[in-house]
């Protein structure tokens, strides 16, 4: 294992996200704080509570997954793409790193970055409502690994763009829709059988109720099936970016 190089991208990475401080992350909590003022506050006072919670504390998990999942994509996504776009790329395939080690400093350094930003919003929460956590072990653990798969995955998504705009396609058009599909500003429960039905094809479901189980004890599915999924979907990220190194998919034109 080159420990060396490994540092080196995940230094360089996590340097440029303190030097972009304001688009990075003041700009996620201001956005976020907009949902509890709308949501929480707006909706909340209509809603009472929901699984025996209040509605302003019930988003709070839903809101933290959506912030993590899109930024773990965007700082990963854009971490191996500029590479590519100015050419660096070559010389780091050049270097004498396997690409193992590649993955793990520029996954480790978006997935920390996604971490650290949901936990800035957490406390931003606790502005907004009254939160306790019954379980916080299981919180941490599903938050860490929730920004290691999505950071894996917007990792695929910068080898796989050709463009700025190609990088902003998924995460826009796809993941925030499942997010806001997925029960985080309502649970699955409340909603006709039928679309309970449908609602359970949706991956992002899985991870927002074991999230919000960790909070309030409370859950759509079972712990084990979350964890199932979050699982599944790291191990095919992971086997996805072995085929892409072995076969050199647009890395090496």
């Amino acid at each position: 294992m080159n420990f060396q190089a490994v540092k080196a991208i995940y230094i360089f990475e996590m340097t440029r996200f303190f030097r972009t401080m304001l688009q990075s992350l003041i700009s996620p909590i201001i956005s976020t704080s907009l949902y509890f003022v709308v949501f929480g506050a707006a909706i909340g006072s209509r809603i009472d509570q929901v699984d025996g919670v209040s509605y302003g504390a019930f988003i709070v998990p839903g809101l933290i997954m959506l912030t993590v999942m899109t930024q773990a994509i965007s700082n990963a996504s854009f971490g191996i793409y500029f590479p590519k776009f100015i050419g660096t790329i070559y010389e780091l395939l050049s270097a004498p790193i396997s690409f193992f080690e590649i993955v793990l400093g520029y996954v480790g350094a978006a997935a920390t970055k996604a971490l650290f930003i949901g936990g800035m919003i957490l406390l931003t929460a606790n502005l907004f409502v009254d939160l306790e956590i019954l379980h916080p072990v299981a919180m941490v653990a599903f938050l860490v690994l929730t920004c290691l798969s999505f950071a894996l995955f917007g990792f695929i998504i910068g080898i796989w763009a050709k463009n700025f705009e190609q990088l902003q396609l998924i995460p826009l058009l796809v993941i925030t829709p499942l997010v806001f599909l997925g029960g985080s500003f309502y649970s699955i429960s409340m909603l006709p059988p039928i679309w309970q039905t449908v609602t359970l094809f949706n991956p992002v479901v899985y991870l927002i109720s074991g999230f919000r189980w960790a909070f309030f004890g409370t859950a759509d599915v079972s712990i084990g099936v979350s964890l199932l999924a979050i699982g599944l979907f790291s191990g095919l990220c992971l086997g996805l970016i072995w085929w892409i190194f072995k076969t050199g998919y647009r890395l090496r034109s």
